[in-house]
């Protein structure tokens, strides 16, 4: 009986860059709200928006290496 989840490679390439382009989207966004300095209340809420979709981003390509994704696109 196997407990591990076999990766293949080709899989773990394509989510390494798409972690690499969503870092580098994710980065853009969060210096954009810096540069562009909203009222409090909205620089909150937005960088608040911003975290918790990179969460659940990382989280679902994590998953999606064990072959069970969060999210199905």
């Amino acid at each position: 009986m196997e407990l591990l989840a076999q990766i293949s490679g080709e899989a773990l390439i394509h989510g390494i860059i798409f972690l690499i382009i969503l870092g580098l989207i994710f980065w853009l966004l969060w210096w954009l709200v810096g540069y562009t300095a909203p009222p409090e209340p909205f620089n909150k809420i937005i960088r608040v928006v911003l975290a918790i979709a990179a969460v659940i981003i990382l989280i679902n390509v994590l998953l999606s290496w064990t072959g069970h994704p969060l999210i199905k696109w």
